[in-house]
């Protein structure tokens, strides 16, 4: 079957035909996570099918950009099926393995991919998804976006190239989104540099019109910034992180987690003072072993390439099913729902700093 005629497929025929639709209008190709109820969680048949009509799309000469997006109104994609992989780690299956190999390998194609992709960011951008938008040209986010690398809460760590943009976000707000995990909203999403437009989500269907429309001048890139220069904005006013920075840039370049949490107990100036307290009682519910992880893989990752940033991810993964705290916390969060996890260790005055450099060991070496 030719590149050309795949690409004018509406859905793509395989088994997960329901979950991801694909469609070409105006040399658009537009792609659509379609489990609404799951809030487009990715399954691996997902990532396999996304990435399998990319790489179509990207033979196609009839084809010039690319759109993602998400079905429904609640989320563009709310992260990776973590169920299922938690399923085959206690089954002795492979599919966590696989997952996270091939869901890296659609990200970084994102990042390379030759031709414009403009992301859709209405809703939910957490985790997977953030690893799908990240790489994007053109990052568009709502009033519903709500963005997050939020895997310390479960007992993971930010990856899908976390390690590579989080770092790169000025200052220490990288740090602070991902060894928190906490959700940002559009205005600070332009601020950090992890989206580029804001669009009010009622114009939504317009943008659509218009690029069903679009007249294909100059390059596609630069047609596609113009119809977005037309109908969306770079800046909000008084994105929340802008004000928080200078206690953020502090507390979050101190040299561990315990530390941050320390200081940030004892600040008693009027302004930072409920933000500081609010922060540490929000790390005190994460995995403190998850934390610690991701501020070493954090700071690793600023002077890493991106392709060796998810090849340290990977890394990580080999290792954390086994040895780091996602299965207890996917066992408290979405199983048992006890919402107890029992964290190993139980604190962060508790981290070892040669558990946490083991995870590491080996790295350099390994040219992978």
């Amino acid at each position: 079957m030719t590149a050309e005629v795949l690409s004018t497929q509406v859905k793509a025929m395989d088994a997960t035909q329901n979950e991801v639709l694909a469609e070409v209008r105006n040399h658009i190709g537009h792609l659509t996570l379609n489990r609404p109820a799951g809030l487009n969680a990715l399954t691996l048949d997902m990532v396999r099918t996304l990435h399998r009509q990319l790489e179509a799309w990207a033979r196609d000469s009839q084809v010039h950009a690319v759109v993602l997006r998400g079905a429904g109104e609640k989320a563009f994609c709310a992260g990776g099926d973590i169920r299922s992989l938690y399923d085959s780690y206690q089954a002795g299956d492979t599919l966590h393995e696989d997952f996270f190999v091939e869901e890296y390998a659609l990200d970084l194609a994102i990042h390379q991919y030759r031709k414009p992709v403009l992301a859709l960011m209405d809703g939910f951008v957490l985790g997977g998804g953030m690893g799908l938008v990240q790489g994007a040209d053109l990052r568009l986010v709502t009033e519903r976006s709500r963005l997050a690398m939020p895997e310390v809460g479960i007992g993971y760590f930010p990856d899908v190239g976390g390690s590579y943009f989080l770092p790169r976000i000025p200052g220490e707000l990288g740090i602070y989104l991902g060894v928190s995990g906490v959700q940002i909203r559009a205005a600070d999403a332009l601020y950090c540099g992890l989206a580029d437009w804001y669009m009010a989500s009622e114009q939504l269907s317009e943008l659509d019109r218009r690029l069903d429309s679009l007249q294909w001048n100059d390059t596609p890139l630069k047609d596609l910034q113009g119809l977005l220069a037309q109908l969306a904005v770079q800046h909000l006013p008084e994105p929340p992180l802008h004000a928080l920075r200078p206690v953020i840039d502090h507390f979050f370049a101190l040299p561990d987690v315990p530390s941050i949490i320390e200081q940030l107990r004892s600040v008693t100036v009027a302004d930072s003072h409920q933000w500081a307290l609010d922060t540490a009682n929000l790390l005190q519910t994460r995995s403190p072993l998850a934390m610690a992880v991701t501020l070493e893989m954090l700071r690793r990752g600023r002077e890493l390439s991106l392709e060796r940033c998810f090849a340290l991810e990977l890394h990580l993964d080999r290792q954390w099913f086994a040895r780091g705290d996602l299965i207890e916390g996917v066992r408290a969060l979405l199983i048992d729902k006890d919402k107890n996890p029992r964290w190993n260790p139980a604190s962060v005055q508790a981290l070892d700093a040669e558990h946490v450099a083991s995870f590491f060991t080996g790295f350099e070496q390994s040219g992978s």
